[in-house]
């Protein structure tokens, strides 16, 4: 494979990565919000979603952060009788974000990153070596 077209698949992988970690950066600073009255819904997560995506410059397939969907989890409810948000019996409907789940969900975007970091570099250094061969 030539040098340039994996340099070119290891860096739609980082920018897919760091979209990925930028909507989980969102989420967990949304974790804790909670609906403004009854009848409007609190911060929903969001997904990322993938796809795979011809390059026809480069002939090559490369990733792409396709678009964003939203959990349909249900939300949790909070018991909270003094907040102007609670229902008649007195919850509250928190967001649906749950932050351990979102912190190993960057945990493995941060990973994925890194190993197509590490790809790009080897990549740049073979092409290196192959300069200085020719030399």
């Amino acid at each position: 494979m030539d040098l340039q077209k994996s340099m070119t698949i290891s860096a739609s992988g980082m920018t897919a990565q760091s979209v990925r970690m930028r909507v989980i950066a969102e989420n967990l600073a949304n974790a804790n919000s909670v609906s403004p009255d009854p009848f409007t819904d609190p911060y929903r997560r969001k997904i990322v979603s993938f796809s795979s995506e011809l390059d026809r410059a480069m002939n090559v397939d490369v990733v792409q952060a396709n678009k964003l969907n939203y959990d349909q989890s249900d939300f949790g409810t909070r018991y909270d009788p003094g907040n102007p948000a609670a229902d008649g019996r007195g919850y509250i409907r928190v967001s649906n974000v749950n932050s351990l789940l979102e912190m190993m969900d960057m945990r493995q975007a941060q990973r994925s990153y890194q190993s197509n970091l590490n790809a790009m570099e080897a990549a740049r250094r073979l092409a290196s070596m192959t300069v200085d061969l020719l030399r």
